[in-house]
């Protein structure tokens, strides 16, 4: 039996987590558990990682990365091809608001999917349904984009990916 949590532990990890039954309200705000925490923060890290590599390679038009490994080159893609999941541009045009880094977009979205696993609200979970699936067809598209379109490999994009498919 574990004894009890330090207190700048205890809600965060799921062994001191407290358990709430069908017809407990209880709080709004609980633990999403390793299982779901993890797979986001390791999102959220590669996409602040990426987001990196792509200023440092606006300053610096020598800068290596620690992905660009032999002809693999993550900031090629990041800094020429990782804006608007390459619709945007196309669609709204170069100077659209929207025409954001991939790398932003994503620092929002598992920001939004870590916050919205630890509210314990119906409209949070219904959310969180909601906006879940959009990373599968995302991921799928931009693989393509990356294998048969580019011909070209990014070890941060296929780790994102594959993170992606493990949040489903």
């Amino acid at each position: 039996m574990l004894g009890p949590a330090p207190s700048l532990l205890r809600g965060w990890f799921s062994p001191w987590a407290p358990q709430t039954g069908p017809g407990d309200v209880g709080s709004t705000w609980g633990s999403p558990g390793w299982m779901w925490l993890m797979p986001c923060l390791a999102d959220l890290v590669l996409s602040l990682y990426a987001l990196h590599v792509k200023a440092a390679c606006a300053r610096d038009l020598y800068y290596l990365a620690l992905c660009d490994v032999g002809t693999i080159s993550c900031s090629r893609i990041f800094s020429r091809w990782g804006r608007g999941f390459w619709l945007v541009e196309h669609v709204l045009g170069k100077g659209s608001i929207l025409n954001q880094s991939n790398s932003i977009f994503g620092c929002i979205f598992y920001t939004l999917h870590m916050l919205l696993g630890c509210l314990r609200t119906l409209w949070a979970s219904v959310l969180l349904l909601l906006i879940s699936p959009v990373s599968l067809p995302d991921s799928i598209y931009l693989a393509w984009m990356l294998f048969f379109v580019l011909y070209d490999f990014c070890i941060i994009c296929i780790t994102t990916y594959a993170i992606n498919m493990s949040l489903m």
